[in-house]
């Protein structure tokens, strides 16, 4: 099934550090781990190691509001304002919960991926520490203006996802953390997923690092906690897991999950489709999650057809992309 040359070779083009994992109809068929968990003191990567995954949280968070929508909490027509109040004024009164989960808001977003960022870059406004809460964030998303009328098209937003959170937590009264950690990855059976402090990680969670070389890490670039938009951390165990459930109707409803797996927009800058929450196969069935950030590389994809997880999990900004790549043509 694999071609292990190939992947060798995908795995050198930029010194991959992390983990591939192939599970097929709930069976571990294929693993490999590369490189560091923490390159000063030599720590190896297992098949175990937990990893940041980035936007791949962006589907935690979708499922943690489909959950309230579900439960009556909040719908998916509601329009924001009611729970933002005065809060963020320069979002458009007419973006609803559905605009935010489909990309569709045109809320001006606090970290554009259109731009001219770079891993390197220290983006945040304020110092990251302060960054351990969802309403925490409210000034960072704050002060972008609306960029076109909310449902006029698709356009990929960070923003949108911290301002889901918000919504959440505040429709729920609960924090956002405990929301995802109970409604989905409780119900997921996920031990080893969840959100940590990049401050006080525990022994098998892998470092992230900017560069493919050297020792320099990502703490000062992303928020000390995770949050809407990114930063939950998992394992490709859980990330099977995770799959197994959602499919099988644990987290959401099978109609839930059918309404979220839909496609809604061809994206054809990253030759896939996209659904709420989830992107999809550009032309097959199969369902993926992504992220890229400072020290974080990451997809999985799951094929509903033959039960196939595959997931590459890594800990540079670059090196997972060649194996991504590679391991995306198992897809048709």
């Amino acid at each position: 099934m694999i071609d292990e040359d190939a992947l060798a070779a995908a795995a050198a083009e930029d010194s991959f550090t992390g983990v591939v994992a192939v599970d097929v109809d709930g069976r571990r068929v294929f693993d490999r781990a590369y490189g560091f968990a923490h390159r000063a003191h030599r720590i190896p990567i297992s098949v175990d190691t937990r990893f940041a995954i980035a936007s791949g949280s962006k589907a935690f968070t979708a499922l943690a509001v489909m959950r309230l929508v579900e439960d009556d909490v909040i719908g998916l027509d509601d329009r924001v304002r009611r729970f933002l109040a005065d809060d963020l004024p320069l979002i458009d009164d007419e973006v609803t919960v559905e605009h935010l989960l489909t990309h569709t808001s045109g809320i001006g977003d606090y970290l554009d991926e259109e731009s001219d960022w770079e891993v390197e870059d220290y983006v945040l406004p304020v110092p990251v520490h302060r960054l351990d809460s969802t309403e925490a964030f409210v000034p960072v998303i704050d002060g972008y203006p609306q960029s076109f009328t909310p449902g006029e098209r698709f356009a990929y937003c960070n923003g949108g996802y911290v301002v889901l959170a918000l919504i959440a937590e505040r429709a729920a009264g609960r924090p956002f953390h405990e929301l995802v950690e109970r409604d989905v990855c409780e119900r997921a059976g996920l031990a080893g997923t969840g959100f940590l402090r990049s401050d006080e990680l525990p022994a098998d969670a892998a470092l992230g690092y900017l560069y493919a070389e050297g020792d320099r890490s990502n703490l000062l670039h992303l928020p000390v906690l995770g949050n809407g938009d990114g930063g939950i951390y998992t394992s490709a165990a859980d990330l099977h897991r995770f799959w197994q459930a959602l499919m099988s109707g644990r987290i959401v409803s099978r109609a839930t999950v059918a309404t979220m797996i839909q496609p809604r927009h061809d994206v054809p800058a990253e030759d896939l489709r996209y659904g709420m929450g989830f992107w999809l196969h550009r032309t097959g069935r199969a369902i993926v999650i992504e992220g890229y950030d400072a020290g974080a590389s990451f997809r999985s994809t799951h094929d509903p057809e033959t039960s196939t997880t595959v997931s590459v999990l890594g800990n540079s900004s670059e090196g997972a992309w060649p194996v991504i790549r590679m391991m995306a043509e198992l897809f048709h």
